[in-house]
């Protein structure tokens, strides 16, 4: 399935499991094996996974905040430099102004105690972004997600 889909896609719906990137990407629910947002800056974001690798990411109950891409130290994993509005930042901005559904997955533990598993949350829409110091210091682009 290459064709870009904004909204469920199969039969998958939110509470469902992988057990790894790999499975995401057969799916179809999220296709990129690596990053952490799947879209085009044309079209915008069809989905996106919360995997605790930006320190600026909050899930929380009523809205997510979810970190741009970029800037990372590959080494250590901090934010070392500001991001800027390229790929996939710009994939997000562009479903600012579309309002077209993002599919929301989460890295979580798994509930027999086994490694994590990947969790789809459901559709989100991207509200609003800004950018700014995050808590490193470092410029980053912040995107606001709201529930369906």
């Amino acid at each position: 399935m290459n064709q870009p889909v904004f909204g469920h896609v199969g039969s998958y719906r939110p509470g469902d499991t992988f057990r790894n990137r790999i499975d995401l990407s057969l799916s179809g629910v999220h296709r990129p094996r690596r990053t952490g947002v799947c879209g085009t800056q044309q079209l915008g974001a069809e989905s996106i996974v919360l995997a605790g690798q930006y320190e600026d990411d909050d899930f929380g109950e009523d809205e997510i905040r979810y970190s741009g891409n970029g800037g990372r130290d590959p080494k250590t994993g901090r934010q070392a430099t500001d991001q800027v509005a390229t790929g996939t930042n710009l994939a997000l901005l562009k479903s600012v102004e579309t309002g077209r559904l993002v599919r929301v997955l989460r890295k979580v533990p798994a509930l027999d105690g086994g490694p994590d598993v990947y969790r789809y949350e459901g559709l989100y829409r991207v509200v609003g972004s800004c950018f700014g110091p995050g808590k490193s210091g470092f410029g980053v682009y912040v995107f606001r997600l709201r529930n369906l």
